[in-house]
């Protein structure tokens, strides 16, 4: 007889079939299987949870940055406002940033081009496995 524990099925091993023992340890393990996948899903619930109040800080935090940068640069371009005409200024404002933006999309770009989607290991382990396979059965 296996010991009790509060929430665990408890066999009659003693005078068990040997298709009785099958069954009790088949069923055992589908338990043990939906036990693991309901602690999954509820743990997976928690880390969704945590990761969607980071995001909505980092979209909070994203949109705060945002205005800080046009409000800063609205006060450089009233800054060189006092020196050049206001006109102008604004101007010179918008190229830096259209400078700027250049340069990040060509930093992008090279960045992008480096990018390989495929797993490469993963790939290669696996037709190692296929190989390994055809050898076994072979």
């Amino acid at each position: 007889m296996t010991a009790g524990v509060p929430g665990e099925p408890t066999h009659e091993v003693g005078n068990a079939s040997v298709g009785d023992l099958v069954k009790n340890v088949a069923n055992d393990l589908t338990t043990l299987v939906r036990q693991e996948i309901a602690l999954a899903k509820a743990e997976t619930k928690e880390e969704f949870t945590k990761a969607g109040k980071a995001g909505g800080a980092f979209g909070g935090a994203g949109l705060a940055g945002w205005l800080a940068l046009l409000f800063l640069s609205l006060a450089v371009m009233y800054g060189l406002g006092e020196v050049i005409p206001v006109g102008w200024a604004a101007f010179l404002v918008g190229v830096l940033w259209a400078v700027g933006a250049a340069a990040l999309a060509a930093y992008g770009r090279s960045k992008a081009k480096e990018v390989n989607p495929v797993p490469k290991r993963t790939v290669e382990t696996v037709k190692e496995d296929v190989r390994w396979v055809q050898n076994r059965n072979a």
